[in-house]
């Protein structure tokens, strides 16, 4: 039978943007910018070898929301959906796609989006079309803190389906939208569970902290968003901090109102670090298929379930967090290893057109279950890229190299042992190519939008 709503937890689902592996103190950061997260880290679960479904934003926004590899839909091709995908009635998060907030609110989930889209413009296109009750944030990739303005000049800031105008550094707004959000959802949060996606620009560039707030720099990078000739390490890290702040901000509404208990609270990266990001040891960043493209932090926080201090080595991916707040919330129909739940599917039927390839890690969650294998697979169309992990083994090619590197040994992706172990390379690129040729090839008309090249700076 179907879990009973009393006992459905509120899921708050927090994605920073381009925050690197080791940023925060809980995975060995160099400052100390994250005390909030390193708290919840040690209040809960921390896993270290979480994975991004993409090393570039939009693509992996598309495996949150579908609970499917990316490659699936036109608009996840695109690396990253940008300004000129403004109007386009494909290059977008489809209507009709179920989608995470979808299923919750079939299931009588209050949905709420706060912060960064990404995922198609209007009118074709948008939160509230795609399972999400509320939104407020802006529909492209990044936009100025203050003016709140993308890399075209638009101003880029909604509430629901309309643009509006308000005041305040984006970070800070954004956590007060989730406070909001959450102190209007609380009286009602026992027979009507919460889902909030709060998904932050933070630490994405244009470097803007706070201090900021007099607008000079706001209007220098009217020109260029991208900010190049700007930033530091000591930005980047303030930047890193107000969120963190935010998220206190949130923790305390919901001790507040008497709802942190069965709260889950889950929060990762959209992709390994850009230019300011710590990503030590491994090697790589955002665009990159190497460690530091794609592993990036991934913290757990529901007291209910997860027991204080613990760590976990199982290997995941953005999606598989989809799939497990839909099984917690009771209307997944599979457990961490392929197991029917016991819920009545036929209230709230995952469509068979849709088949889930997310796998939930609830098991693991509760600590029922040891770490299970998950074979994790990516393609990029940016330098050719293609890459499995597969336990302790990673296989990958860029520009036309085939490598494979023991990440257990070897998580800087160092140590070739492609001519050492010339059949466990062949036997994993054709598990890479049966599983890619499940998937719809990449559209010869993909557009790939770096952001910066070797004449911004010196390549990694």
């Amino acid at each position: 039978m179907k879990t009973a709503p009393a006992d459905r937890p509120n899921i708050i689902f927090i994605v920073a943007d381009d925050l690197g592996y080791a940023d925060l103190g809980c995975y060995g950061g160099r400052a100390p910018v994250s005390p909030v997260l390193d708290a919840l880290a040690e209040r809960g679960i921390r896993f270290d070898q979480g994975y991004a479904n993409s090393p570039v934003c939009s693509p992996t926004r598309f495996a949150l929301m579908t609970v499917r590899y990316q490659y699936h839909l036109r608009g996840a091709a695109e690396e990253p959906i940008n300004s000129k995908s403004r109007g386009s009635a494909e290059l977008g998060l489809p209507a009709d796609c179920p989608t995470l907030p979808s299923r919750l609110r079939a299931a009588g989930y209050r949905t709420a989006l706060v912060g960064k889209w990404h995922l198609g413009y209007p009118p074709t296109f948008g939160p509230l079309k795609s399972g999400y009750d509320e939104f407020f944030g802006p529909m492209s990739g990044g936009v100025d803190y203050f003016t709140h303005c993308d890399t075209g000049g638009t101003h880029d800031l909604w509430q629901s389906s309309e643009p509006v105008t308000e005041d305040g550094y984006l970070t800070d707004l954004f956590s007060r939208k989730a406070v909001d959000f959450i102190e209007r959802a609380a009286p009602a949060a026992d027979a009507t569970p919460f889902f909030l996606s709060l998904h932050y620009t933070a630490p994405h560039w244009p470097w803007e902290t706070r201090d900021d707030q007099d607008m000079a720099m706001s209007q220098e990078l009217r020109a260029n968003l991208f900010h190049h000739g700007g930033g530091n390490i000591h930005a980047y890290r303030k930047m890193i901090h107000h969120m963190d702040e935010g998220i206190g901000w949130i923790v305390d509404a919901l001790k507040k109102k008497g709802l942190l208990d069965n709260t889950l609270i889950v929060f990762t990266s959209d992709n390994g670090g850009e230019r300011f990001s710590d990503n030590w040891p491994l090697v790589g960043g955002k665009l990159d298929l190497t460690e530091g493209g794609i592993r990036v932090p991934w913290i757990a926080h529901w007291p209910a379930v997860i027991a204080a201090g613990r760590q976990s080595a199982q290997q995941c991916l953005t999606m598989d967090w989809s799939a497990t707040m839909l099984d917690a919330a009771g209307i997944l129909p599979g457990g961490a290893n392929g197991a029917s739940s016991a819920i009545d599917e036929s209230e709230t039927p995952i469509d068979p057109d849709f088949p889930l390839d997310g796998v939930s890690l609830l098991a693991v969650l509760r600590g029922t279950e040891p770490p299970f294998r998950r074979r994790m697979h990516w393609r990029m169309n940016h330098r050719g890229q293609r890459a499995l992990r597969d336990g302790d083994w990673k296989y990958l090619r860029v520009d036309g190299h085939d490598y494979l590197f023991n990440l257990a040994e070897d998580e800087r992706e160092r140590a070739n042992r492609a001519t050492h172990q010339p059949l466990l390379l062949d036997a994993m690129r054709a598990d890479w190519e049966a599983w890619n040729v499940t998937m719809p090839e990449i559209p010869a008309d993909a557009s790939v939008l770096p952001g910066y090249s070797a004449k911004d700076m010196p390549q990694r």
